[in-house]
């Protein structure tokens, strides 16, 4: 700079003590900015983990659905028609279906559930459902009646918590010719009570032609409930 008298000299450094110049470089100066701002007073009204992570997502969601509104023809009115046919076809799928039901049969799922009763009264039963058209009903009630009928013939231990497939697997031992059709019976029982499948008329009248048919037939000789010589 230029003083009076025409002379120019330089513009000094300001100085610390000791007359020595002052001169922080760039990198530490950002290392004391950073200790400085870390310090936890400046982040006191910071959102915690979860609102960052909600912040994040509505971040997300808008411009998810405003990259959506932009292809879709009308807009965010014609998005917003979009998702109520979704949201309508949705619910006409839920009606027409039903609700969901239980996952496949486990090993510890009983064929009877409510209290003992005569091959009779099941029998009865399947046909009240049939009349009806509740092959779903129809069908338990039929191959119920066809295990309670081989106990109540001394083909079967009557056995507390025994399962379709047990049943089918236990009386084919004694009944060699009807094996593949109990096994069949009771995988239709599974279906229905368990798999969420829908039965129809053929599949009730097998299982009804079945339990007909094991009426008329006698036990192979030898053999006991279980399938072992006797």
């Amino acid at each position: 700079m230029r003083v009076a008298g025409g002379t120019s000299t330089a513009l000094a450094r300001p100085r610390a003590d000791g007359d020595v110049p002052v001169d922080v470089s760039r990198v530490p100066a950002r290392e004391a900015a950073e200790r400085e701002l870390s310090d936890p007073r400046y982040h006191e009204n910071d959102p915690n983990l979860l609102q960052r992570g909600l912040n994040r997502l509505w971040e997300w969601l808008d411009d998810l659905f405003g990259s959506a509104s932009g292809i879709t023809p009308g807009g965010p009115l014609g998005l917003a028609v979009v998702l109520l046919l979704v949201v309508a076809l949705a619910a006409a799928l839920r009606w027409r279906l039903g609700t969901p039901h239980r996952t496949p049969a486990t090993a510890g799922d009983s064929l009877f559930g409510d209290g003992p009763r005569s091959a009779r009264d099941h029998r009865a039963a399947a046909d009240r459902h049939a009349s009806a058209a509740r092959w779903n009903e129809a069908v338990q009630e039929r191959m119920r009646a066809v295990v309670r009928s081989l106990e109540e013939r001394a083909l079967l231990d009557p056995r507390p918590g025994r399962t379709a497939d047990e049943a089918a697997a236990e009386a084919g031992s004694s009944l060699p010719s009807h094996a593949d059709a109990l096994r069949l019976a009771a995988r239709a029982f599974d279906d229905v009570t368990y798999g969420g499948r829908t039965a129809d008329e053929p599949t009730y009248r097998h299982v009804e032609e079945l339990d007909t048919a094991l009426e008329r037939t006698r036990p192979t000789l030898g053999t006991a409930s279980t399938g072992t010589p006797a």
